[in-house]
């Protein structure tokens, strides 16, 4: 199978660290022309774009917070302004603060949004209008979660974000599948990323013994690793999966719709 990206700029969000930072890896090693990263940690890009640069990639960085309303157009130029093009886009940066039925604010609600959706949707549809300007075809990649489906009881808001851009990436697939822009999202289950290891161990104060506990309740004895998440990423991203678009691939140690059964 050939996933390869010969003579293509991508542009990847959330690139610092665990699954951004893995696709970002994936992407260079299968001979991108370009990388655009993206990511509010300046201080974990830095290791990122050391690693990217010593692997001979041509790559760039902007600093930027999905948070902020400009955000997406202030990534992309960026993007141009390096590359002068952009063939494909990951949307990886997410955030994933806690927020139920009950006990979601307002303040919840819009942080989520803005970044699990708004943000992603402005820098798709800049692509979108770059791409057919260019009669050029493309590719995305979304990286949702597995509460999509409905989600756990704490992550109602959350579970609502990745569930509105889900949509938003099968109706940017039927709307543009004549220019040949394709867009396809992974459903991520529980993964073992920085973020991840500070929610569990600081946030929810289950200390760093989590881990343990949590590879010993999986079925292949260890969570999902981002490096898991970049190979099916970049086979989605890359021609090697056309005439693939819309689909939601369900990236988690249990089956949908049968938790609890076996």
């Amino acid at each position: 199978m050939d996933v390869r990206f010969d003579g293509r700029v991508i542009l990847v969000t959330g690139a610092a660290q665990g699954v951004g930072a893995a696709i970002a890896e994936a992407v260079a090693a299968n001979g991108a022309a370009g990388i655009m990263l993206s990511d509010r940690d300046t201080v974990g890009a830095t290791a990122t774009l050391a690693r990217l640069r010593a692997s001979g990639a041509a790559v760039g960085f902007v600093a930027a917070d999905l948070a902020d309303a400009g955000a997406a157009d202030v990534i992309f130029d960026a993007a141009l302004a390096q590359f002068d093009r952009v063939d494909g886009l990951v949307n990886a940066a997410g955030i994933t603060n806690r927020g139920g039925i009950a006990d979601a604010t307002p303040a919840t609600w819009d942080a989520l949004f803005a970044v699990n959706a708004c943000a992603p949707f402005f820098l798709m549809q800049r692509l979108v209008n770059h791409l057919r300007q260019r009669a050029a075809p493309g590719s995305i990649v979304n990286i949702l979660s597995i509460n999509a489906h409905g989600g756990t009881s704490d992550l109602a808001v959350y579970a609502a974000s990745k569930a509105a851009l889900g949509v938003l990436t099968r109706n940017l697939s039927q709307t543009h599948r004549f220019d040949r822009i394709r867009a396809n999202g992974i459903n991520l289950g529980w993964a073992e990323t920085p973020g991840e290891h500070h929610m569990q161990s600081v946030v929810l104060g289950n200390g760093p013994g989590w881990i343990e506990q949590a590879r010993s309740s999986q079925p292949f004895g260890r969570l999902i690793v981002p490096e898991d998440v970049a190979r099916l990423a970049i086979y989605l991203l890359s021609d090697a999966s056309v005439p693939i678009m819309g689909a939601m691939v369900d990236m988690e140690q249990w089956v949908s719709g049968t938790r609890g059964a076996g």
